[in-house]
């Protein structure tokens, strides 16, 4: 097992991180992938953890950045964290024992536990009672994960490509997740596997909310049937004449249509019903049809 952390321009919060991790009685090889951190504060953290690995990207490429932590692994399963995010001790080495029981299983989701209160986060409230039917898998069959706080068969990450780069951050495992299930993967949340997750108060909400949002219609677009595509369109329309924020998200989707049409798969329909019966679930009284 190997542990991807990414990080940018958050040496406090790394450094904790990094405690945890190399304490875990597992002990994971842990990469570090810096995605262009200013300074040389996060190069000072990693080489107080003997042994543990960096990567420093020239540019600050988002979520992308875990592919580079994933490529530097060389163990068969990759569990990610961000910096502010960690392992409790035994999930990992039962993560791995579910992946070598299940060869079509390609990614584990952990229980995010927030703060030092240890509220659920609320993804995983959603994944817990996900409506999807068990295939004999562990944990609950699911549609989704948590980019921070999951295990990945490493091959199976590396068929779908990875994390896209145009989605910097955002809902980009959405997208992977959709990938995997097409190409005859499964994914699992579960529910015994826990991450801790203390939030860096250094974010930007405004931004993040923009890029959720224009990163669901591209994936809307890129993979799903043109009705459904035009339908989170038109959700999205009506939310960016109450919330200017919403508006440039669906200006900065639109000026990405070029990509779009060029890469766009629609999914099998044993996918697609799978998605909408989790948006009925998600929208008491919807249909999913």
């Amino acid at each position: 097992m190997s542990v991807v952390v990414l990080t940018h321009d958050r040496p406090a919060e790394l450094g904790r991180t990094l405690e945890h991790l190399t304490a875990l009685p597992e002990a994971p090889d842990v990469v570090v992938v810096d995605n262009d951190s200013r300074g040389a504060a996060v190069h000072e953290v990693v080489a107080l953890f003997p042994g543990v690995d960096l990567v420093s990207l020239a540019a600050n490429v988002g979520a992308a950045g875990r592919n580079a932590g994933v490529l530097r692994a060389r163990t068969p399963y990759v569990a990610f964290c961000d910096d502010d995010t960690w392992w409790r001790p035994g999930s990992l080495v039962l993560g791995a024992d579910l992946l070598d029981r299940h060869p079509h299983l390609a990614v584990v989701s952990g229980r995010v536990l927030v703060g030092p209160d240890e509220r659920d986060d609320p993804a995983c409230v959603e994944m817990a009672a996900s409506p999807l039917r068990d295939r004999g898998g562990p944990g609950r069959a699911t549609l989704g994960y948590l980019a921070g706080a999951s295990i990945v068969r490493r091959s199976a990450f590396l068929e779908v490509g990875g994390y896209p780069r145009r989605y910097f951050l955002g809902g980009e495992e959405a997208l992977v997740a959709i990938d995997l299930a097409a190409a005859g993967w499964e994914l699992a949340y579960v529910t015994e596997l826990v991450v801790h997750h203390h939030p860096s108060s250094l974010r930007d909400r405004r931004l993040r909310r923009r890029l959720l949002a224009r990163n669901a219609l591209w994936t809307a677009w890129l993979r799903r049937p043109a009705v459904r595509a035009l339908r989170v369109t038109a959700r999205a329309a009506v939310g960016a004449v109450r919330e200017p924020v919403l508006g440039l998200a669906l200006l900065e989707a639109i000026a990405g249509l070029p990509w779009v049409l060029r890469s766009r798969r629609v999914v099998p329909r044993r996918v697609e019903a799978d998605l909408r019966l989790i948006e009925a679930r998600r929208a008491p009284g919807a249909t999913a049809n």
